[in-house]
Formats: C-alpha cells, structure tokens, sequence
C-alpha cells in the first residue's frame, strides 16, 4: 500500500508543475493580447484611409489598372494563409487551416488553380506533411509581427498577380486570417484583396456616411495607383497578421487557462485518491497491530494453562 501511496504523491508533484508552468504561459499570453490590440488599433486608421484613397484613384479615372480591374476568365488566383509557429493555443491554427481548405475548394469550383503561401510554422507542417504544394512561405514572427515582415510577404504576391498567368502569374489575391473580435471570440476569416472591389469598398462608404474626397492625379492616375496599391497590400497584410497575432494569444490564453484549470481538478482528483490510500495504510497498519497483540494475548493464555 505504501508503493501506491508514493506513486500519487508522485503524479500530483508532475501535474502541481505542470500546472505551474500552465498559469504561467496563461498569464504572459494575457499580457501580450493588449499590446496586440493596441497594434491592431494604430494599425486600422492607416489601412482606412489607404483604402479610400485607392478607391478614390481607381473610380475618379476611367485608368484600367491590372490590380483593380476584374479578369475577364480568372484562371489562377493566390492564397495567403496566416497560421501560428508555436503550439499550445487550441484550435486557433486549424481552425484557420479549415477556412483556407474551404476557400481553395470554392476556387476549384469556379475553375481556378490556386498557389498557396503560408505564413507560420503550423501551416507549413501541415502542408509538408500530406506533400502538398506550396509557393513560398514565412516563418519566425506570427507572436509579434512588423510592418518590415508584411512588406517582404507583399512582395512576391504582387510580383504574381502583375504577371500574366500564362508566365505563372495570378488573377487574384486572396487572404486567409483569424479575426480579432474579443478575448473571447477570434474567427477564422478570408477576404480578396486584389483586384480591389470598388463597388464595395463604395458600399461601405455609404453605408457609413463617409464621402470620398476629389483628388487630382500627378503625373497620372496610373502612376498614383503604381505606388499606392503596393502599399495597399502591405498595410491589409500587417493589418491581418495583427490581427492574427492578437488572436493567438488570445487563444494561447484561453487552452492555457482551462489546462490550469484541469490540472487543478486532477491535483484534487489524486489527493482524494492519496488520502484513501493513507487511510487504508493506516487502517491496514492497526489491524496488523490489533491482531499482533491478539495473537500475543492467546499465546499468553496458553502458556499460563
């Protein structure tokens, strides 16, 4: 009985440091979601506004831009899928896995092939382990994303969608990323950014009561869309992985959370177990004793006969 009594003892000295080591990635995961959505926060105003003013560019010119201008038979398009490089936040990478999954087999219904990019270790795994394709990826900053990793993810998906797609260029861009809505709720999400839907983009504007302000263009409206779009996609990118990182760690804290919580119950569960195992030992131990001094008193009573 004393061999059971130790390994208890044992298992709940594992799970006590596991639970320590729980409480803690919980409460740095906690700390780091609000410096995330300040990012987010600083990050919107930015992307707004460089939404309408290529919005502006591309509906006060009669220029026809390869980046706002549909395709008449789209054939090709790109996917950008953000996942996490690390672990232990739920179901925060598949569940943006599943979105990307679901999006690639709406294109291949409309007839398109589609090239994948990924950013995060998670995604990259899962792709390399069932060998499937993929175009270029990114890893080591999903927790804590810069502006300098969006423009070096811009960078060969505006290459792609420039290029005719006979030379392995694209017709669209497409982005897969977990939406930050609250500490409770981060959903998985995907979205075009190129080529720029204007009718929607209008839409919104209206809806609103936003008025798009008149430009005049110099040297030229293509020129202006030339250096603007660019930095249109670089500034939805960073917006995404803010808002991506913001919801790992909002992930990370929430699995981190009801691991503690577990571990809690299974410290309770095993010292309940350990205290009866105590208590049959002890129990054990006086019956030992009880019959030890019976078997001594009968002894005793024969001898004296």
């Amino acid at each position: 009985m004393g061999a059971q009594l130790r390994v208890y003892k044992r298992r709940i000295q594992a799970v006590t440091a596991t639970k320590k080591i729980t409480k803690a990635m919980e409460m740095i995961a906690a700390s780091r979601i609000v410096k995330a959505q300040r990012k987010v926060a600083a990050s919107m105003p930015y992307a707004n506004e460089l939404t309408r003013a290529v919005t502006a560019v591309a509906t006060g010119s009669n220029t026809k831009h390869p980046l706002t201008t549909e395709a008449e038979s789209p054939a090709r398009a790109a996917v950008l899928l953000l996942t996490s490089d690390r672990g232990l936040a739920g179901g925060y990478s598949s569940n943006a896995i599943k979105a990307a999954e679901r999006l690639r087999e709406r294109l291949a219904a409309e007839g398109k092939e589609v090239d994948t990019y990924i950013v995060g270790r998670k995604g990259v795994a899962y792709y390399g382990f069932r060998e499937r394709k993929v175009s270029q990826s990114w890893t080591g900053f999903t927790d804590s994303p810069e502006y300098s990793d969006a423009k070096k993810i811009a960078e060969p998906l505006i290459e792609s969608i420039q290029k005719d797609t006979a030379e392995g260029g694209v017709d669209e861009l497409h982005i897969v990323f977990t939406e930050f809505v609250s500490m409770m709720t981060q959903n998985a999400v995907d979205g075009r950014m190129l080529p720029l839907s204007l009718d929607q983009v209008a839409e919104e504007s209206t809806e609103k009561g936003e008025i798009l302000p008149l430009f005049d263009f110099e040297p030229s409206a293509e020129d202006v869309l030339d250096a603007l779009l660019p930095r249109y996609v670089e500034s939805r990118i960073y917006n995404a992985l803010l808002q991506a990182a913001a919801s790992e760690h909002a992930a990370r804290r929430r699995a981190m959370k009801s691991a503690t919580d577990n571990a809690g119950d299974l410290i309770k569960s095993l010292s309940r177990l350990a205290n009866a195992a105590r208590q049959a030992e002890i129990t054990q131990e006086i019956s030992e004793i009880v019959g030890g001094a019976g078997a001594l008193a009968d002894a005793s009573a024969g001898s004296d006969k």
